[in-house]
């Protein structure tokens, strides 16, 4: 599937402030980007960096005024089917040094607070069933509500108030899978058939040795998803971290797909 992806945000800062933005497609076996390119208004000098483990590329400005950051790529994705059913949960005295980290609590995701719960709700099968029945409890239980949470909601908050969005989804099943032990980090990406369009967040597991994707709300098709960062929670994976204030203007994403013609 190859798809085209645009992203348009602006913003305006009374005052000076610095940005770290992540809107760029990072570059993964099964994505290739043929090609893309960023162009930002209204700042000062930009500065790349690597993203969380090595993933997708951040960018670093001092923004001030009105702030423009115009970001398009055309990528082409091979993501054959994969069922994690079977795959089983690797014990924590065997995992990599690089995973480790996806098991402890976070600032969003307080994966010690549900321990006992989860031990409760989903117990035995230490296969990647476990955690597939913990995205179906809540897409079944959670109601997707636009505005329900804000940038303070944490995966408890999220578990008492049975609302939020895709982050807050995300959020509370990187939480329970940890408290499972099994190492989970979340994803944003730009997602194929999504609607509305907007960055997406969604979930990888560590299973059988590799990151396995899982989307909670099930809104968009899994060989869509396209990923841009990885991290801890919403922290790491933010388009847009602002060390100041911004009024937003306009934003927008669009993800197109481009359907090859068969030859007549």
């Amino acid at each position: 599937m190859r798809l085209t992806i645009e992203t348009d945000l602006r913003y305006h800062f009374a005052e000076p402030a610095d940005v770290l933005l992540t809107v760029e497609v990072a570059q993964l076996p099964d994505q290739a980007l043929i090609g893309d390119r960023l162009v930002i208004d209204g700042v000062g000098p930009l500065r790349a960096i690597d993203g969380e483990d090595g993933i997708g590329r951040r960018t670093w400005m001092r923004a001030e005024g009105d702030f423009q950051a115009r970001y398009s790529a055309e990528v082409e994705l091979d993501r054959r089917p994969v069922t994690i059913d079977e795959l089983p949960i690797t014990p924590r005295r065997e995992l990599p040094a690089s995973v480790i980290p996806y098991l402890w609590p976070s600032r969003y995701c307080e994966a010690d607070r549900f321990e006992a719960f989860v031990e409760r709700e989903f117990p035995g099968a230490n296969h990647g069933a476990r955690v597939l029945a913990m995205a179906k409890w809540i897409r079944e239980h959670l109601d997707y509500c636009p505005g329900a949470s804000d940038a303070r909601t944490t995966a408890v908050d999220v578990f008492v108030s049975r609302q939020g969005v895709c982050r807050d989804f995300a959020h509370l099943l990187a939480s329970f899978a940890r408290a499972a032990g099994v190492p989970a980090r979340l994803v944003s990406a730009y997602a194929w058939d999504l609607d509305p369009p907007d960055f997406h967040a969604v979930v990888e597991v560590w299973l059988a040795g590799d990151w396995y994707l899982v989307d909670p709300t099930e809104l968009a098709p899994h060989d869509g998803l396209v990923r841009i960062a990885v991290g801890r929670d919403a922290t790491d994976i933010a388009f847009m971290t602002i060390f100041g204030t911004a009024e937003l203007i306009e934003q927008s994403v669009s993800v197109r797909r481009q359907d090859t013609a068969l030859p007549g």
